[in-house]
């Protein structure tokens, strides 16, 4: 009798599970109609999206080494791409010869031209797993310098350190969002599913966290970081603080939302049957709480991001001659540089278009996954 009771409330077990997948699937198809009709969502995500795969294959799309330098050619502006000829018929693109008249000036010499190579072998770099020298565009030698969007102080090609200086600022805040959040859901889901002395515990520790000033905090643990650790160090170092700081905020809903999920029928009905703690709070608490975190997650990315440029703006993030937006922003402080070398404010520029891409793709995610939202 008590194993056809049992095999009953299995099949209704089943039952509801076979319901509710298919709820959840006519759920996340609605969900991107309506993200698909978010014309400036769809935007933003497609810059990021760029963006990264821009970063990631930094070494194919750049023509040299991040730390190259061409010391004769320091706050060089960036360089103009002929498309044609003398007689004005199109040709192959290519830059004249520049030499230095004074300091950070340069005037063109016409006698000098150089083709664009493109698929050329150039500086060696790492695809994945794989190391290559092919790259996108650039010049044959070294004896002129393809400057696309200008060189710093050192000689270096500003659009190759813009681009594995992105590798930095966009995985910091990616990876940094991704620790913290699942830090948060695994504590605000213990805590609010227990309750108790564990929820208390566990929710002072995060008042403590969020009751410190959150860039003060980074400061202070980004100041006692040894100067000579590796960059790779660094960055995880980074990473490491700032998912340190982020994870209270994440938790306190999480646990608000556990709270009002785990006395749902299906969550008693789970209990009821014999499921384990584990099992009803992976399957059946925290799936509640999905689409709130990917919208926070989302939100939350361009504060990580402008957080570490912060940190490398003044000194305390990632060091030279490892690149990353915030350190090479830092060239830009005094008024000559601004005036002088306007396109060292570019890597400040890249900075704001990633945060609001990031921004305009998570309003568009939060009305989307809004019912009561209407987008047209």
């Amino acid at each position: 009798m008590e194993r056809k009771a049992f095999n009953e409330n299995d099949q209704k077990e089943l039952a509801q599970s076979t319901i509710k997948s298919k709820d959840q699937y006519s759920f996340w198809r609605e969900m991107w109609k309506r993200l698909s009709r978010h014309r400036i969502a769809i935007v933003g995500g497609i810059v990021v999206l760029t963006l990264y795969i821009m970063v990631i294959f930094a070494g194919f799309l750049s023509p040299y080494h991040p730390n190259r330098t061409f010391r004769q050619y320091f706050y060089h502006p960036p360089t103009r791409v002929h498309f044609t000829d003398e007689t004005g018929s199109l040709t192959r693109p290519y830059i004249y010869g520049t030499e230095s008249v004074g300091w950070g000036q340069y005037e063109t010499v016409e006698d000098e031209k150089y083709e664009i190579q493109f698929f050329h072998r150039g500086d060696p770099h790492t695809v994945g797993p794989f190391t290559t020298n092919f790259q996108l565009f650039g010049i044959e030698g070294y004896e002129q310098p393809f400057f696309l969007l200008g060189s710093d102080g050192y000689g270096r090609d500003l659009f190759t350190r813009l681009l594995y200086g992105g590798r930095v600022s966009m995985f910091i805040g990616f990876v940094a969002i991704f620790i913290s959040t699942s830090i948060g859901m695994l504590v605000g889901g213990i805590s609010g599913y227990y309750g108790g002395w564990v929820d208390e515990v566990l929710m002072r520790f995060a008042e403590v966290i969020m009751s410190i000033p959150g860039f003060y905090l980074l400061l202070a643990l980004a100041a006692v970081m040894p100067i000579d650790i590796p960059s790779q160090m660094r960055f995880f170092f980074i990473i490491s603080i700032l998912a340190f700081r982020g994870w209270a905020g994440m938790a306190r809903v999480i646990r608000g939302m556990v709270l009002s999920a785990k006395n749902e029928e299906y969550v008693q009905a789970a209990r009821a049957i014999g499921a384990s703690d584990k099992r009803i709070i992976i399957k059946h608490v925290l799936p509640v709480t999905t689409t709130y975190v990917i919208v926070s997650a989302t939100v939350a990315v361009p504060g990580y991001i402008i957080m570490e440029s912060g940190l490398s703006f003044i000194g305390l993030g990632i060091q030279e001659p490892a690149a990353s937006w915030g350190n090479m922003l830092a060239a830009a402080q005094n008024i000559t540089s601004i005036t002088g070398f306007p396109w060292m404010l570019i890597p400040g520029f890249m900075i704001f278009i990633a945060c609001l891409s990031y921004n305009l793709l998570g309003d568009g995610l939060r009305d989307a996954l809004d019912p009561k939202s209407t987008i047209r």
